[in-house]
């Protein structure tokens, strides 16, 4: 770096931190309190950085209001009046409507604490995120480390556990391992370093450290370790997850006909069974889809969720008294996270232990045993796995080809039969704990079979709506066919499904079935493919796909 870049460098990261003590100093003067000393001794790392990248570091660990967390953890802040009213204040507009936030140019949008709204009608007050249908909800990011909820004591056992795994790691990477902001994390490594739990083993040129653990610290960390191997990020409190549900729930996206329409376009509805299902939807509660199979229960199960809002804000883990219960599930979420402004000044916007994902549909069929109904707790590593019901909150829970599952259908009866009207379900922990949680999702039961053949009436009763989904019309069987001809994109031509109808079907009184042209066609295709034909539809083709698909039927 040459002496003129770097002394260009040194003057805008002189002028930042002057920009960011003066807007400190305009708060304080906003809210009548005395401006601090605007000369700060900035620490500077014991080795190997240049003088830009030790202010670089000194700005970085300035909090959003302009000073280090540790100067803004000393101060008292008014006492909520509970912990999850506390950790997600920033989500009520009652709390906000006090909030004094000066005008002031951009980069306090980019520093100060975004605020984030639960309420349908109205905005965020700083930052790009506005309360909305698709997204009602987005956790902010902590100020200190009472608002996260997280125990020291249990941040400690995840960062020492991290570090036994990796051997030594940089402060920064702890914190972005555990998604605390650093401002958080820095306090405790200070503390384990002052105990001669971890020490410096070289600095960075980013004013960071490299820590590794000491001799005393590794014992530690083993004894953390033996108890619980966990060393994701920092579980959230059961309390914020239930309060997150409420502000997130089905039950409050009351969906419209259009939004039906648009959810189901890729499948062919008819208009009538169109209105049976959208009050269903709706309510956000429950309903019986029974019928003969291939009519397309399944694929209707599966894009009912679009109906609703698109993103949801679920934990990566929840902490139960101690015990780690993991909700997010790779296999059964799709994480669509907001951007990042990125970068050493990034101040996130948003809560890092919350994952952004699209509202959940969680398909359960004939493998759905009772133990997926319940906390699973692995006993080498002690972390427990949430069961099915609490993954799909705030989305779709099917359960496909009910009456066909491993267990009775006596036994899931029993199982939800109270979850299902009262809307919450107990749930047992390894420790023995038993925890209330929410039961929040529209169930959808699928099966072949009538359902009064299957449970009893107090079982129907809570579930409010049984919608039978019928044979296609002829009309409407012969649309799918030229529906799914620009789908595999072979040549439609009305005379050989004339030829079909004619032929296969109606001489044999043979009912319409919505996955019949899909899988004749397929066979077409198939069979022109293996012959090395052009891909078309001919009379002797459909002979064949007939005579194979109907063969045993």
């Amino acid at each position: 770096m040459s002496h003129g870049s770097a002394g260009s460098a040194d003057n805008q990261l002189d002028a930042l931190i002057a920009r960011i003590h003066g807007l400190s100093g305009a708060v304080r003067s906003a809210q009548g309190e005395a401006a601090p000393d605007e000369r700060r001794d900035v620490p500077r790392p014991s080795e190997g950085a240049d003088s830009v990248a030790s202010r670089f570091a000194a700005a970085s660990e300035l909090g959003s209001d302009g000073r280090r967390a540790s100067e803004a953890d000393d101060e008292t802040s008014p006492t909520p009046a509970s912990p999850a009213a506390s950790r997600l204040a920033a989500s009520s507009p009652a709390a906000r409507g006090g909030s004094a936030v000066p005008d002031s140019p951009a980069i306090v949008g980019s520093l100060a604490p975004r605020m984030r709204s639960a309420d349908k009608g109205s905005a965020a007050a700083l930052g790009p995120f506005q309360a909305g249908r698709d997204e009602p909800w987005r956790p902010d990011e902590p100020q200190t480390l009472e608002q996260s909820g997280a125990r020291e004591s249990m941040v400690e056992q995840i960062l020492m556990r991290y570090m036994l795994a990796r051997g030594e790691v940089e402060g920064r990477q702890i914190a972005d391992q555990i998604k605390l902001p650093f401002r958080l994390v820095e306090p405790i490594l200070e503390r384990l370093k002052r105990d001669q739990t971890i020490a410096h083993k070289r600095g960075t040129a980013t004013g960071d450290y490299v820590y590794v653990l000491s001799e005393a610290g590794r014992q530690l960390a083993r004894n953390y370790n033996a108890d619980c191997t966990y060393y994701g990020a920092c579980p959230v409190p059961l309390d914020d997850y239930i309060a997150s549900v409420r502000r997130q729930t089905v039950e409050g996206q009351q969906p419209r006909r259009s939004e039906l329409q648009r959810a189901f376009a890729d499948l062919l509805i008819n208009p009538a069974m169109l209105d049976r299902l959208g009050p269903a939807v709706n309510s956000g509660r429950g309903m019986f889809l029974f019928g003969y199979p291939g009519n397309g229960k399944t694929s209707i199960a599966e894009r009912v969720t679009a109906a609703f809002g698109k993103y949801v804000w679920i934990p990566r883990a929840v902490d139960v008294d101690g015990d780690i219960l993991r909700v997010f599930d790779p296999m059964n979420h799709v994480a669509e996270m907001p951007e990042s402004d990125g970068g050493l000044l990034d101040v996130g916007g948003y809560d890092k232990r919350w994952v952004r994902i699209r509202r959940p549909t969680i398909v359960a069929g004939g493998e759905l045993t009772m133990d997926m109904l319940e906390v699973q707790c692995n006993r080498e590593t002690n972390i427990s796995e949430a069961p099915l019901q609490l993954k799909s909150n705030c989305g779709t829970l099917v359960i496909d080809d009910f009456g066909r599952q491993k267990m009775s259908v006596d036994q899931l009866l029993n199982r939800w039969i109270v979850p299902l009207e009262k809307r919450f379900d107990y749930l047992n922990m390894s420790s023995g704990k038993k925890i209330q949680v929410p039961f929040d999702q529209l169930v959808v039961f699928s099966t072949n079979l009538e359902p009064k053949d299957l449970v009893d009436d107090a079982f129907l009763r809570r579930i409010p709506y049984k919608i039978e989904v019928t044979n296609p019309s002829e009309e409407d069987f012969r649309k799918l066919f030229e529906i799914m001809c620009k789908v595999l994109k072979i040549p439609y031509r009305a005379e050989p499904i004339d030829h079909v109808v004619e032929t296969h079907y109606k001489p044999v009184n043979r009912p319409f079935r919505n996955c019949q042209p899909r899988d004749l066609l397929l066979q077409v295709r198939n069979y022109c493919l293996y012959h090395d034909r052009p891909v078309e539809l001919k009379n002797e083709y459909f002979d064949f796909a007939v005579e194979n698909y109907f063969s045993v039927m």
